[in-house]
């Protein structure tokens, strides 16, 4: 029985079926770039090359390069979406819901006589010895 439930606890979690969704995107948007390049772009190419299909391009007669530059091209234009979406996206949607960490409170104050920075509940400046429960006197110009 704790099988069970531990495979179901597994199988249903949010971040497996998240990976799922990815994985089965994925594939239809690799099958996509596949067929934009062998059957757009590769072409497109082979109008300027001297023999009428990229598959039939050769190195020394028996190195088939054509389909090796389509796979090439394919991973590029994958790489490309992916920074796109990975990097540009996600880091701005990253930085727009991130909050800056919160600044700490302050731990001391300014002695309104001397100026020098003592404890937020000193009563007394450690410097000059003023009493900071009286205020201090009107600066004169």
């Amino acid at each position: 029985m704790s099988l069970l439930k531990d495979f179901k606890n597994f199988a249903f979690k949010g971040n497996l079926i998240d990976l799922a969704v990815a994985f089965v995107i994925g594939g239809a948007f690799s099958g996509i770039v596949t067929a934009l390049v062998n059957d757009i772009i590769m072409p497109c190419i082979s109008f300027v090359t001297p023999s009428q299909s990229y598959t039939k391009w050769t190195i020394a007669k028996k190195i088939l390069i054509g389909h090796f530059i389509g796979a090439v091209l394919n991973f590029f234009i994958i790489a490309v979406a992916l920074f796109i979406i990975v990097v540009l996206v996600i880091g701005q949607i990253h930085k727009l819901t991130t909050k800056p960490p919160p600044t700490a409170a302050p731990t001391t104050k300014e002695c309104p006589f001397c100026c020098s920075a003592i404890p937020l509940k000193a009563v007394r400046c450690g410097q000059c010895t003023s009493d900071l429960t009286t205020a201090p006197p009107a600066p004169t110009a």
